[in-house]
Order: structure tokens, then C-alpha cells, then sequence
């Protein structure tokens, strides 16, 4: 089986890793391609997986449909070369197209329903469009669901375990109540009217009022006043960190829903409101979203309650529960490319978990 993926965020390498090592692991070709994102470059280098650069990223709606139509573009002539059977992605209208030009099969992941353009970019296009059962919209016939999240592809506990020298390696006190706090620059497509805290130095005032030690990964240069605070583990490392922590308060979906599985608490704080977090509270508690207008003050308020009742909660046995109701995100990944993938060369591939498809 050929198999092209396309990364388009460091959190794509992380959803694709796994299930790259096992396809060429059983001899089968994989390439990788991407946009000229430094830190999903460097995740590949760290995880030693080979890739191309196609085109640059962009910080414009306009650059944005430049930097599209070029990247389809080469995608399109490396296909044409190399023949795959199968290209995924996560959210990616390219790897639709193309397919659908080459006459060969799509499989696109996604999670985020407010990723309105480039949904409606990809979607029609695609032979497959995969999600987690948590998803609220119903994207029809193509659409298959699965009981799962798009974190357990690289944080289920048969995938990773939280190494414990990297927070002693960070100087931290292992005895001390240990946050990390994520802001996010707002400047991806998807979160463009998206909005979180108004104010970070009085988030980090507040947390640290009860006596925990903060820690921040911030996409954009940190106040002066913070800047000592920021994380100094390598984002590769930063996992561990997280299933260390006592609490997670930031903007990012990704990470809040990162430290959810691995049973660590939670505060979503956002405009930009997820089925599947919505689902990690509902279902778990193991999420609290904070959306309205009020979302600081709800969310440090949310923050604090948590910290002062840390140790009376089963945050572990939240966990399990959500585990036991999960698959392995990367057996779906395996599984769904080889059944899209035409029969002649997808016959060797295993299913090892079915997913349910929306009727």
C-alpha cells in the first residue's frame, strides 16, 4: 500500500506518528508532506519520520489562497508520480483534491467543527471523513465515527508512558501543586474571531494565590514579567509535563483534551466551543468549558475549586472509565486507510478495531 499524509500543525505529526511507524514497520510505503511549520518540522526530525516541504505557511487570507493553490500543486505532481492508493490528513482540502483528480481514495480526519472554510473546502471531496462519536455535526453518508478522541492516537496507555525524569529534569517540586497554563496566539484559520483570557498576568496571580507553581507554553513572546515562568521542556517532552500536572488552564482544545485522557483536570477557557471537549465534561469530568463572555472569571473561579478539592476527586478513575469506553486512535487510523485503500494492495493491512459508521 502507498500511503501519502499531509501535516499541517505539530498536533498532525503527533495523530500520525504512531500509525506511520506501523505502516512502514509492515513494508508499506509511506510519504509525509507538509507546510513550512518550524515545530511540526522539528517533531518529525525528533521522531526520525522523512518528509518534504511544499509550500510556506501564511498569515493572510490571501497568502493563505496562494499558499493553497501551491501546495495542491505540488502535491498534485508528486502523486501523479508516485501513484498512492490512499492520502489523509487531518482537515486538509489538498489531499481531497487530488485524490479525487488522481481517481485514488481520501480518508480525512477532523474534530473541530468551527473550521468552517476549510470543512467546506474538503468535505464534499472526500471518499471518507472520520471523527470522534463526540462530534456534533452530521456530515452524511462519508461520515464514520468512532468512540474516541483524536489524542488517544499518541496518549493511549498502550502508546505512552509519563517519564517522570522530565519534570525533575524542569527543577520542579514534585511536592508542589503543579499548573500549566497555555495561551495561544489566535492566528490560525480556525480560530480567527476565536478569543480566551483578557488578562494572563491576573490568571497567573490567581493560580499562584493558592500555592501552585505555574508553568506557561505560549505560542506568542510572554509579558516581561511572566517570561520566567515559561516552560523550558522541549514540546516533545511537553506530554509529560502534562501527565505530571496537578491542573491544566489554557485556550487550546488540543491540550485541554491532551490532559484530559492522560487524567489530568482541565479549564478550557474559549469563545470556540468543541464537541469533544464538551463530551470530556459531560461524560467524564474531567473538562470544564468556559465560553461566555465571563470566561476568565468562570474559568479561575473553576481553577480554583479544583485546586482545593484536588485530592478528594478520583481523577484516575475518570480516566479509566473514559479508556474503557475508547479505542486506540491509531488503530482507527490503520484500519480506515486500509479498507479505503484499493483491495490489491490493502489486503495485508489488518482492522484491528472496528469503528461504527453514522447511519
Amino acid at each position: 500500500m502507498r500511503v501519502f499524509v499531509t501535516i499541517q500543525h505539530p498536533a498532525h505529526v503527533h495523530f500520525f506518528r504512531e500509525a506511520i511507524g506501523e505502516l512502514e514497520a509492515a513494508g508499506h510505503e509511506v510519504s509525509v508532506f507538509m507546510r513550512d511549520v518550524e515545530l511540526a518540522a522539528d517533531l518529525l526530525e525528533r521522531y526520525g519520520i522523512d518528509y518534504e516541504v511544499l509550500a510556506p505557511t501564511s498569515d493572510s487570507l490571501p497568502s493563505l489562497a496562494k499558499s493553497q493553490l501551491r501546495y495542491e500543486l505540488a502535491l498534485l505532481r508528486r502523486a501523479r508520480r508516485a501513484d498512492p492508493d490512499v492520502l489523509t490528513a487531518i482537515g486538509e482540502p489538498a489531499v481531497a483534491h487530488v485524490a479525487t483528480l488522481l481517481s485514488c481514495r481520501s480518508v480525512v480526519f477532523t474534530d473541530t467543527e468551527h473550521a468552517t472554510l476549510g470543512n467546506r473546502l474538503t468535505f464534499p471531496f472526500a471518499d471518507r471523513v472520520c471523527t470522534p462519536e463526540a462530534y456534533t455535526d452530521d456530515l452524511g453518508d462519508k461520515q464514520v465515527t468512532y468512540p474516541g478522541f483524536h489524542e488517544l492516537a499518541y496518549l493511549h496507555p498502550d502508546r505512552f508512558d509519563p517519564d517522570p525524569s522530565v519534570v525533575a529534569d524542569a527543577g520542579i517540586d514534585p511536592d508542589q501543586r503543579l499548573v500549566v497554563l497555555r495561551l495561544v496566539a489566535w492566528e490560525a484559520l480556525h480560530d480567527v474571531g476565536g478569543g480566551g483570557f483578557a488578562d494572563a498576568r491576573a490568571v497567573v496571580d490567581e493560580l499562584e494565590r493558592h500555592g501552585a507553581r505555574v508553568v506557561i507554553t505560549a505560542e506568542a513572546d510572554l509579558p516581561p514579567d511572566l517570561a520566567d515562568r515559561r516552560a523550558t521542556v522541549p514540546p516533545e517532552d511537553m506530554h509529560h509535563l502534562l501527565a505530571h500536572a496537578d491542573l491544566f488552564v489554557g485556550e487550546s482544545a488540543t491540550m485541554a483534551a491532551e490532559s484530559a485522557v492522560l487524567g489530568t483536570p482541565a479549564v478550557y477557557a474559549s469563545t470556540l466551543e468543541l464537541g469533544y471537549l464538551e463530551a470530556l465534561e459531560s461524560e467524564y469530568g474531567l473538562v470544564v468549558n468556559t465560553t461566555g463572555e465571563d470566561r476568565q472569571a468562570e474559568a479561575l473561579r473553576r481553577a480554583s475549586s479544583i485546586l482545593a478539592d484536588h485530592d478528594e476527586i478520583d481523577w484516575a478513575g475518570r480516566r479509566e472509565r473514559l479508556l474503557a469506553d475508547c479505542v486506540d486512535t491509531t488503530d482507527v487510523i490503520r484500519s480506515q486507510l486500509a479498507d479505503a485503500a484499493p483491495s490489491r494492495r490493502s489486503a495485508e493491512v489488518d482492522a484491528p478495531r472496528p469503528v461504527a459508521e453514522r447511519q
